[in-house]
């Protein structure tokens, strides 16, 4: 079999090389008709007619993870989190920053052709329980294609809510880049924000299995509305969104949590920036991401993280690495906040500085490149060692240029089930990563460990741009 891989070495702590393999990585994720810049060339167009059983057309967007469902909350996510790393870091991405615009224009793209209509957002395509039952590559799809959809009687607030932060927060990272565009975002960005708060219900009971057990929202939806409102705010600033954000902040808690799923420090940091220096409306917004530092740091008393003895933080559930990415990223945006305002938090006896958080980060993210007890990179192609055998169909089965015949729904068991590298390489997809005893078992069986995901990477655009800035 021919191994089809895309940019090859890499040296260790070359956060420049890393980045550049961390944007690539969603050419690997694209659905739809694939255009002639693309880099990843081992893909090709797949899911052309998605959205046809409602007679939308829907080609376009990002595979999640491994498997070839459309899953709009994580996907939403995933392009919120790409704006927010261009916002703070484009300036410091070089020749990368085109394709991180890229790879925010493929989501944002998508997510027009799904809030059209202003009483429906399309919530998800294809059929999760189907999809699962196979192993196929996204260009031979014959599973289930089904269109699920958020309506006023059947509302999905998490889903719409996290679309309008994602169409907001991309006018910001993409005004400098396409004006007009970026206007057709903010208003389209308010049209949904004002669906999924006036039609308030979650998705997981509008669309269920749909939804779950795959991508429930388990905390509600009440974060998302805050979450969109504020980059609302942060966009237009039309001071009807800053007064909900305020209104209804006191309603989520101080959580320290934050994923696809929960928004809740994400909140706080972004807000964090309007208020450091605005002392009658930093309460709870400062306190709460005073909250959030003090949560992660190794020597803080109200520590809620583990670390493992290679330095790994951990949290529970799979996946881990998508909160170490998540986290790094808001300990480098709020160290920065803290810097400009001469900011230092208060963990009980320890005081720390915004340097402690940019230290605590690189850490993170020097472990995730190789600086760990295994010696392995979690980014597929960066560096001399890094998983092989990644849980994601694409990457396990010959590109259509190898193999042009149809590869059936079963028929791909066999490529799973080889002992030898993935045949594609997923350059710059960055696993589940090990576990809290720094092991890792490089197999496609280990899902939790084994597979990647855009909203794992997402963050790390950022992260990595910060750090390729600084290093000597």
């Amino acid at each position: 079999m021919i191994m089809s891989t895309t940019i090859v070495k890499s040296a260790p702590g070359n956060y420049a090389d890393a980045l550049t393999k961390s944007i690539l990585f969603f050419e690997g994720q694209r659905s739809g008709y694939l255009p002639a810049s693309q880099r990843m060339t081992w893909r090709k167009n797949s899911a052309l007619n998605d959205g046809s059983d409602i007679r939308v057309r829907m080609d376009g967007g990002y595979y999640d993870a491994g498997d070839n469902v459309k899953f709009h909350f994580p996907m939403a996510f995933t392009t919120t989190m790409l704006a927010w790393s261009v916002i703070e870091f484009g300036d410091l991405m070089g020749p990368d920053l085109q394709h991180a615009i890229e790879a925010i224009r493929w989501g944002t793209d998508y997510f027009l052709k799904a809030t059209k209509d202003p009483n429906v957002v399309i919530a998800q395509i294809g059929d999760p329980n189907s999809d699962h039952g196979c192993w196929e590559r996204p260009e031979d799809m014959d599973t289930s294609r089904k269109t699920y959809v958020v309506t006023t009687s059947k509302p999905g607030s998490e889903v719409s809510a996290e679309i309008a932060a994602a169409l907001a927060a991309s006018s910001i990272a993409l005004s400098k880049n396409d004006s007009r565009y970026s206007q057709t975002l903010v208003s389209r960005a308010k049209q949904v924000f004002d669906f999924a708060n006036n039609h308030r219900g979650s998705y997981n009971d509008s669309i269920g299995n749909g939804a779950c057990p795959f991508y429930c929202d388990f905390n509600g939806y009440m974060d998302e509305l805050v979450w969109g409102a504020a980059w609302l705010y942060k966009a237009s600033n039309d001071q009807i969104y800053w007064n909900f954000v305020k209104s209804n902040i006191q309603s989520l808690g101080p959580l320290t949590e934050f994923g696809w799923d929960s928004k809740h420090a994400g909140i706080n940091v972004l807000i964090s920036q309007r208020v450091m220096n605005d002392p009658p409306n930093q309460n709870p917004f400062i306190p709460n991401a005073d909250n959030l530092i003090c949560s992660l740091l190794p020597d803080s008393p109200t520590k809620a993280v583990t670390y493992s003895k290679g330095g790994l933080l951990f949290k529970s559930g799979a996946s881990n690495l998508q909160h170490v990415t998540s986290y790094s990223f808001l300990l480098i945006v709020y160290a920065r906040y803290m810097h400009v305002n001469h900011k230092t938090v208060n963990c009980g006896s320890v005081v720390a500085k915004p340097a402690y958080l940019i230290d605590l980060a690189k850490s993170q993210v020097d472990y995730v490149l190789g600086k760990n007890p295994l010696g392995m990179s979690y980014m597929v192609g960066y560096g001399q060692k890094f998983p092989q055998k990644i849980h994601h169909r694409a990457s396990t089965m010959p590109s259509i240029d190898v193999y042009p015949k149809h590869i059936g729904c079963r028929d791909g068991d066999k490529y799973f089930d080889l002992k030898s590298p993935n045949i594609n390489q997923l350059t710059g997809a960055i696993v589940g990563g090990p576990s809290e005893d720094d092991s890792f078992q490089d197999s496609r069986f280990n899902v939790s460990q084994s597979e990647p995901a855009t909203y794992i990477n997402a963050p790390f655009v950022g992260v990595l741009a910060y750090f390729k800035q600084r290093n000597p």
